[in-house]
C-alpha cells in the first residue's frame, strides 16, 4: 500500500538525486506517476540522471526537472523551491537526501567538518525550513523524508564528522514530526530513512561491483515505500549482512552505555567485547 501522498500528479523533490538512493527514489516516484525534481551538483551527472528518470516517468519529459543545487547554501534552496513552484505549482514530497562523507577525526580537518555539517545537517534543516512552510500553506497530504544513518545512532569510531551530522538529522527529524503532528489540520508527516549497507558512490570506496552484503539503492527505496505504507517513522533498513534483530541489539547497547555508565563506544572497547558479543546474540 502506497502512502496517500504518493499519488499520480503529486510533486516530489529529491536532493542528492543524481545517484544512489536519491536517483533510485526519483525513478520510483516518476514510475508511480509523480512529477519529480532532482537536485544535485554537477551538470553532467544531473543530465544523465534526468534522462534515466524521464525514461521511466509516466508523464515523460514534462514531468521531470533537474536543478544544480548546493544544499549547504540556503539561498540555493530558496531558488530551488521557487523553481519547483513555478514549474509544477508546489511540492508534496520533500526528500532531503544529499550527503557526503569526507574522512575526519575529532581534531580535523576543519574543512571536512564544515562541509559535512553544511551538506548533511544544514542541507536538511535548510530544505525543511524553505519547503515546508509552503507545503503547509497548500493544505495537502505530504511527506518529508530525511535520510539519516545508523552511524548517527550507534556512532561507530572512524568518521566523527559524519556521525555528528547524521545524529543531528535524527534529532531534527524527530522534532519536525512532533511539530507537524501537533499542528492543527496538518496533513504532512516526517520520516527518518535509516539505510543499511547500500552500494552507492558514497560507500563504493573504489569498488566497481556491489559487495554481497550490500543492498542496491532500488532495494532500499522499495523497503522505504513499504514502510511508509505502514506509517513507520523510523525506517530502519536491513541489508544482506545485518538483519533488523542485530541492528536493534546494537542500538540498545549504544543507549545502554549511558544507562549502565559504561565507557563511551563500549562496543569497541576491549574490556566489553565479550559482553557485547553475548548481548548481541541474545534474544530480546
Amino acid at each position: 500500500m502506497n502512502h496517500p501522498a504518493l499519488t499520480p500528479g503529486a510533486v516530489a523533490v529529491v536532493t542528492g538525486g543524481a545517484s544512489g538512493i536519491g536517483l533510485a527514489a526519483a525513478k520510483k516516484f516518476a514510475s508511480l506517476g509523480l512529477r519529480v525534481c532532482i537536485a544535485d551538483l554537477g551538470a553532467d551527472r544531473l543530465a544523465r540522471a534526468r534522462e534515466a528518470v524521464v525514461a521511466v516517468a509516466k508523464g515523460g519529459d514534462a514531468d521531470v526537472m533537474a536543478s544544480e543545487t548546493d544544499v549547504g547554501r540556503v539561498e540555493a534552496l530558496v531558488a530551488l523551491e521557487d523553481a519547483v513552484t513555478a514549474t509544477f505549482g508546489g511540492t508534496n514530497i520533500l526528500m532531503n537526501n544529499a550527503g557526503i562523507g569526507p574522512r575526519s577525526t575529532v581534531l580535523g580537518p576543519r574543512e571536512s567538518w564544515a562541509r559535512t555539517l553544511e551538506v548533511n545537517l544544514f542541507g536538511v534543516i535548510h530544505g525543511t525550513q524553505v519547503f515546508v512552510p509552503r507545503m503547509l500553506e497548500r493544505g495537502l497530504s505530504g511527506l518529508v523524508i530525511n535520510t539519516g544513518s545508523k552511524q548517527g545512532i550507534t556512532t561507530p569510531p572512524g568518521n566523527p564528522a559524519y556521525n555528528v551530522s547524521k545524529a543531528g538529522v535524527k534529532v531534527f527529524t524527530e522534532a519536525l514530526e512532533h511539530e507537524l503532528r501537533n499542528t492543527p489540520g496538518c496533513q504532512i508527516r516526517a520520516h527518518l530513512l535509516i539505510p543499511g549497507f547500500v552500494f552507492t558512490e558514497l560507500t563504493a570506496s573504489g569498488r566497481t561491483e556491489k559487495p554481497a552484503g550490500a543492498w542496491t539503492p532500488e532495494q532500499t527505496i522499495d523497503f522505504m515505500l513499504e514502510r511508509l505504507g505502514q506509517n513507520d517513522f523510523y525506517i530502519l533498513c536491513p541489508d544482506n549482512e545485518v538483519p533488523r534483530a542485530l541492528d536493534e541489539r546494537r542500538i540498545l547497547w549504544a543507549a545502554g552505555d549511558i544507562v549502565e555508565n559504561r565507557p563511551p563506544l563500549s562496543r569497541w572497547h576491549p574490556d566489553f567485547a565479550e559482553a557485547f558479543k553475548t548481548f548481541a546474540s541474545a534474544k530480546k
